[in-house]
């Protein structure tokens, strides 16, 4: 998948213009890539789009019109898209309640490296953590965590083929999969491998 380039953007003024029917177009599409594993984790599988959507809401929110930050949040979230034999995701832990969240991120150390995916019987696929930079203490995890699913062509084949795709996480204190991932979802993310 292609990387975006500052001739990707919006200025300003014409995202000003388009925001809202892109956002609309932004939500329809990331409706079929995020997966809820168990109560309070979410996968929220990005892409060009996706990140095209974020850059120039960055954009915005820091007023940044200069070359210079704009070749800054390109950096920054380009690594985001997926390369084609491979899926990216913001890894959330969900929980509202305060309290309970600081418990649960200490409860839950090290579970970003447990996340997975599987296509048809292959063996599954653990997510590479955070490659940018070290998001948890000793303490806790992060609720927040960047991943990425290294496929092989052979994975890739077979889910073009038609193979199910499977999601899940295999840590000690929270354990679930959902196999498989709604037809949707199988789709939406079989795009990003071209």
């Amino acid at each position: 998948m292609q990387k975006l380039t500052r001739d990707d953007l919006y200025s300003l003024e014409q995202y000003a213009e388009k925001r809202l029917h892109f956002r609309a177009q932004v939500l329809a599409h990331k409706k079929h890539r995020k997966v809820h594993v168990g109560p309070v984790a979410t996968l929220y599988f990005e892409d060009r789009m996706t990140m095209q959507y974020q850059i120039q809401e960055m954009l915005r929110v820091e007023r940044i019109f200069e070359a210079s930050g704009i070749e800054e949040e390109l950096g920054a979230y380009n690594p985001l898209i997926p390369d084609g034999l491979n899926w990216k995701a913001t890894f959330m832990i969900e929980e509202p309640d305060v309290d309970k969240r600081r418990d649960l991120l200490a409860q839950l150390m090290g579970i970003e490296d447990r996340v997975w995916v599987r296509i048809g019987s292959n063996e599954r696929v653990f997510a590479i953590a955070d490659e940018d930079m070290e998001r948890d203490t000793e303490e806790k995890t992060s609720a927040v965590h960047f991943l990425r699913f290294e496929l092989t062509g052979k994975m890739v084949t077979e889910l073009k083929q038609g193979a199910s795709l499977g999601v899940g996480i295999d840590h000690r204190r929270y354990a679930f999969d959902l196999e498989p991932v709604a037809a949707e979802v199988r789709e939406a993310l079989l795009a990003d491998l071209d």
